[in-house]
Order: C-alpha cells, then structure tokens, then sequence
C-alpha cells in the first residue's frame, strides 16, 4: 500500500479540518463575486461570453490561493503576471498565427517559459493563453482588451477577496510576506537550544540541485525545519524507560525509516522484573511500518534503546512523537 501511495503520488496531508473548510468557503466567496463582477461590467459589451473560460481558469487560481496560500504559486506576483503575460502571449499568437491548433500549442508553450523566466509560475495561467485562442469570436473580437477586461478585472478581484479573506486567520495570513512580519518575533518560551542553521546560500544550492521548481516557498521550508528540529530535541524520550504495547520510531530517513512495537520483554531475574544490567533484559517486538514491515525480532533493552529515538504513536496515516513518555 505504501508503495503504491509513492507511486500515485498521495501524500500525507496533516491538515485540519478547520483548514479544509476555510479553504472552500474562501474558494466559494472568490468565485462568486468573480461571476458577479464580471457579468456586472461585461454583459454590456457581449463580454461575459467570453470570459466564461477565464472565470473557468480563476475556479484553478482560487484552488491556489486558498488551499495554498502560502506557496510560491500563490502569490500576488504569479498571480497577476502568470495570467496578464499569458493572456498577451494568447492574443498575439491568435492574431498572429492562422493555424488554430499550432496558436493554441505556441500560446501555452510560450506561456510556460514566459513564466519560467519571469519568476511568475501561475498554473491557471496556461489555461488563459489557451482560452485566448480557443475561445471563439467574441474572444478575438476583444483583442487587447481581452488583457484588461476579463483578465485583470478577475486577477484584481481574487486577489483582494485573499486577502481580505484569509486576513482574520492568523496561521494563514496573504500575501506569505504578512505572515512572515507576524512571526518575526521569538516566542518567550522559545527553546534556546542551538541547533544546526539552515542559510539563504545553503537553500539555493539545495534547490540548485533538485534543479525543478519546489512549490514551497524559502520561509515555510525554514519554518518547516525549525519546528521539525524543535519538535525533535523536545520530544525525545527518556532512554530509560521502555513500555510494552508503545509504539518506538528509529527517527531515521529514507527507506531505513522504522516504527516497531514492544510486544514482550523478559528479565534476566525473573518473570515480570527487570535486572539493573540492561543487557540481560530482553525487549521482543515487531515492525509495525517502515523497512521489514510485519517481521518481528528481538533484543537487549540496551540495543533497543540504542536504536529506539522517540516513543511514537499512530495519528490516522501518520505517526505522531509524543511529547513525554510516562514512566513505567
């Protein structure tokens, strides 16, 4: 089952349920003041025929900007150049370009890089060049002004209705650079705990590396990173004390990444006491998830908390570090 998540590419997604329905109703309130909108100063014209396609493409921009509104894909800047620039691009591959099949390919193509290299990757924005070529007379009637009216008009509507929107949610404040000013300050029980830093330089080499666009933007990976190293030096626990039934992640990465369950231990003294030597107390488990899953196996109480680096517990298809282990 595992592998085939990795192969269909369905990730953990650890997101509450408020989160879920603030991103609907945030979609649903973009959209319908869009159409409003739109009939509102097109339908004079014999406009609004035309712009049935763009507020099409809007429904995929307002996916974005309330489910994600913190990614890089987001944000005003993608936003408004990825749909304007796509749109110029569509209107001048129509009007230039006879061929309705080739416009269409070029538009979009054209768009791709044109975003690429303008630092304006906006997904819905192919769907905006293509919408120039493919939608019909009263599109290339408007010509130009296809750019302005629908295209700017939606773009300048989604965006506000963000940031209105999403204003009153502190975690999820839009544009990300407002929720960048409000974490700026360090908590007061913040850990003072030195931990390994992560530099500006350190995340253009990585990315470098990876050489494909991240859809995360360079502050929620640093966010990201601070609260998974924080999380990990507070949740470790005591290395003396082991629970059978509890569930102990080995904390690594990759493929060698392994949760297993204690389900015996037995006592080089006698049945139901443990020795003061640990090597001779014996700790039986099995592998519950990770490498080995289902095999079972065994050890000293020392070996296993040599390996063992939090007490675990299952969270639906993840699993959760506990904060503190009870004692035994």
């Amino acid at each position: 089952m595992t592998k085939l998540k990795s192969f269909f590419g369905i990730a953990l997604s650890p997101v509450s349920h408020i989160e879920k329905v603030v991103s609907a109703i945030g979609g649903f309130t973009a959209i319908f003041f869009i159409i409003i909108i739109s009939q509102s100063m097109l339908s004079g014209s014999g406009g609004i025929n035309s712009a049935a396609l763009i507020i099409a493409s809007m429904g995929a921009s307002a996916v974005l900007l309330f489910a994600v509104p913190h990614g890089p894909l987001s944000q005003p800047w993608p936003v408004l150049g990825g749909h304007l620039i796509s749109a110029l691009i569509g209107v001048s591959c129509a009007k230039l370009i006879p061929n309705d099949l080739i416009a269409a390919s070029l538009a979009v193509g054209l768009a791709i890089g044109a975003m690429y290299y303008l630092k304006c990757i906006h997904p819905p924005g192919g769907a905006t060049a293509l919408s120039a070529v493919i939608g019909g007379s009263a599109t290339h009637d408007l010509g130009y002004q296809f750019i302005l009216t629908p295209i700017l008009l939606n773009v300048i509507v989604i965006l506000l209705i963000g940031i209105l929107f999403n204003y009153p949610f502190a975690w999820r404040r839009y544009p990300v650079f407002l929720h960048r000013k409000q974490n700026q300050v360090t908590p007061p029980n913040a850990s003072t705990e030195v931990i390994p830093s992560i530099t500006h330089e350190d995340f253009v080499y990585a990315l470098s590396e990876i050489d494909s666009f991240i859809d995360v933007s360079e502050y929620d990976l640093i966010r990201i990173y601070n609260l998974a190293t924080k999380k990990s030096q507070q949740a470790s626990f005591d290395p003396k004390k082991m629970i059978v039934g509890s569930y102990y992640s080995s904390a690594t990465h990759g493929e060698n990444w392994t949760v297993r369950q204690i389900v015996d231990e037995s006592s080089g003294i006698a049945e139901g006491s443990k020795s003061k030597d640990p090597d001779k107390d014996i700790v039986i488990y099995k592998v519950i998830a990770g490498k080995n899953k289902r095999s079972s196996g065994y050890s000293t109480r020392t070996e296993f908390l040599e390996w063992a680096k939090h007490q675990v517990e299952p969270d639906g298809n993840a699993w959760k570090i506990l904060e503190h282990t009870p004692p035994l």
